[in-house]
């Protein structure tokens, strides 16, 4: 087959972005010009790598079999172009990194320092629900992942590298916020908002509340901290969120944290892997880097 990288670069964009416009438009090229190029590359491997149904473009069974040995090839290359800066002293490269919602209150100051050190990398950030990310990990897109609740169905390597508790908190003016300590019975009488099925944070919520044998009263579910945060400063009922929703003052964000039984629920931030992937010497670097800071992310 005489397929070239360039069509390999086109067809992978076409898979994420699911349009042609947009891979043009991605590519500053002409949209007939990645058709003529998506044409050759449908040719070169005999069979059809996508089809449009009902204005939806979809890959067909060839195109997903395309899409991964697409992959594999460039991330090969890019990887040996690391390793030739490495044998050339330069710390320079691509780091590909996925990371659920509430990683984006601490990933700024983490790629910051990160980047301080090694000015020369070039990184690709998604920043999705728990959801997404797992999915990335399914389809290998990225070097690494950053999220509170690695997926037990797949075959990855987790390192603990931050501590996430998640605290009960309610509105500064709520009547509990100077109470003392809060049961568990009293607890189970109240409304509470929390992240929506399927998030990290709801996730480990519902594995307190199971191993405490707590049938909560759930009001609303959100998708976002931020979300939550506003809704239990409108009085809308308590929450179960990230001590890095907040930081080190909640009064700043209106919120008061509320002395329970069996609260903080203690979680961590893991860094995760496929097991078995060769990662690029720039994600090896980040990979070594957030171990060796020992949860020290703030000093």
């Amino acid at each position: 087959m005489n397929i070239t990288l360039r069509q390999m670069q086109l067809f992978l964009a076409l898979a994420r972005l699911k349009s042609i416009t947009a891979v043009a438009q991605s590519f500053h090229v002409t949209q007939p010009t990645v058709s003529m190029q998506l044409k050759e590359l449908s040719e070169h491997v005999g069979m059809p790598l996508y089809e449009v149904i009902g204005k939806r473009l979809h890959l067909t069974q060839a195109g997903l079999q395309f899409e991964k040995t697409a992959r594999t090839v460039l991330d090969e290359l890019e990887g040996f172009e690391q390793s030739m800066f490495e044998l050339k002293g330069l710390k320079k490269g691509r780091l590909r990194l996925s990371v659920v919602s509430t990683a984006e209150y601490f990933i700024p100051r983490i790629l910051g320092q990160f980047c301080e050190r090694y000015p020369d990398v070039d990184i690709e950030l998604e920043v999705l629900n728990r959801d997404g990310v797992v999915k990335r990990v399914e389809n290998n897109q990225d070097d690494l992942y950053i999220m509170s609740k690695p997926p037990r169905h797949l075959d990855v390597e987790s390192k603990a590298f931050l501590t996430n508790s998640l605290h009960l908190v309610a509105w500064q003016g709520h009547p509990w916020a100077r109470k003392r300590k809060i049961s568990l019975d009293d607890l189970a009488q109240q409304a509470l908002i929390l992240r929506e099925h399927g998030s990290g944070t709801r996730l480990a919520c519902e594995s307190h509340f199971k191993a405490h044998r707590i049938e909560p009263i759930v009001r609303m579910q959100l998708g976002s901290n931020e979300a939550i945060k506003q809704a239990v400063k409108s009085g809308l009922g308590m929450a179960i969120i990230s001590e890095h929703a907040f930081g080190k003052d909640p009064a700043a964000h209106g919120l008061a944290v509320l002395k329970a039984d069996t609260f903080p629920i203690h979680a961590n931030w893991y860094l995760v892997r496929l097991n078995g992937k060769r990662l690029s010497p720039m994600a090896a670097v980040f990979w070594n880097y957030l171990q060796s800071l020992g949860g020290r992310i703030y000093e």
